[in-house]
């Protein structure tokens, strides 16, 4: 069957709008609760301004480009268009492993040397009392190592999920030992650990996905043909997996006060005085689930909808890896 149809470049266009709409409105939440700008809704209202009509044309443009990539490349296949987003996201995903291992030491190291008093003598009074600030710490310490983690992704390779795993075993066995043999326990030390946790599970989630991993509840898909895998996949991917993935934007960015925006920008710590400044960034962990996982549903629908046109050169799932 010939890969570059009209269903090829629609479903090649519907991916990139998805992305492209995805990417607007990140850009459009910052300005809009960032920088106090109108916002794209209001130029659907009866206050229509100048600005928030230009931030509504910003989707306009988004959709544009994306159709015009597809029109002007009519001989990227589905597939080869499913694995270029898939390894972009790949990318994203191995930057953000890095950056929450840096941030998890830095932090665990910090809150160590101020649970000790310590601080002030290695470093002096000021810094000491500035590094008990979160809104110092966030964007002096973490901010800096969360973006070493994307240099440090540039130039290497895999996803560390196996490392950070064994990290994660390390931190908990650490506190069994200080604990039961040295009768010595912190807050800061079941903070890395659940830090560590919850971006293993919900950073490995895409992965998860590319790998057909995650756990399907199988009544008739396994005895489907391969064009009828391709349809559900497609199907699941679009109306259950990318809503699922808006769903959690737009409750978690929809206003100032939402679950993910507020902690981000406030620099939310928990209530344990002496443990570490990191639950902010546990909150901003769903939303980088629901941008991975956008991405690789974008990155299935393609592959999927390859599948149910026949296209050659399928992708072969390890049985493993399915479930």
């Amino acid at each position: 069957m010939a890969q570059n149809t009209t269903s090829a470049q629609l479903a090649r266009t519907f991916g990139w709008a998805m992305l492209a709409a995805l990417f607007v409105y990140l850009v459009n939440t910052v300005l809009t609760l960032g920088y106090e700008l109108p916002g794209p809704a209001s130029a659907l209202s009866g206050d229509a301004t100048l600005l928030g009509t230009a931030q509504l044309a910003l989707y306009a443009i988004g959709f544009l480009a994306a159709w015009l990539w597809v029109s002007k490349r009519p001989d990227i296949t589905l597939r080869t268009e499913a694995e270029r987003i898939n390894r972009f996201n790949v990318y994203l995903i191995r930057a953000l492993f890095w950056s929450v291992l840096l941030i998890g030491l830095a932090d665990m190291v910090i809150s160590f040397l101020r649970v000790e008093d310590l601080l002030e003598g290695l470093f002096g009074e000021q810094l000491a009392r500035d590094l008990g600030k979160p809104r110092f710490r966030g964007p002096e310490i973490h901010m800096p190592l969360l973006f070493l983690g994307f240099v440090i992704a540039c130039v290497t390779r895999g996803l560390a999920f196996h490392w950070l795993a064994l990290l994660i075993v390390a931190a908990e066995l650490g506190i069994v030992f200080t604990r039961f043999i040295f009768s010595y326990e912190q807050a800061f030390m079941g903070d890395l650990v659940r830090f560590w946790y919850a971006a293993l599970f919900l950073f490995a989630s895409a992965h998860t996905l590319y790998a057909d991993g995650h756990v399907r509840v199988d009544v008739f898909y396994a005895g489907m043909s391969p064009k009828g895998k391709g349809f559900i996949n497609a199907l699941g991917a679009t109306a259950m997996g990318c809503a699922m993935c808006w769903t959690i934007l737009l409750n978690g960015f929809g206003s100032k006060s939402a679950i993910i925006y507020s902690p981000l920008v406030n620099f939310e710590v928990s209530q344990s005085g002496f443990g570490m400044y990191t639950k902010y960034l546990m909150a901003g962990f769903l939303g980088v689930f629901a941008i991975t996982m956008l991405i690789q549903f974008v990155s299935q629908f393609l592959e999927a909808t390859a599948d149910y046109r026949g296209d050659p050169d399928a992708r072969v799932i390890a049985s493993a890896s399915a479930h």
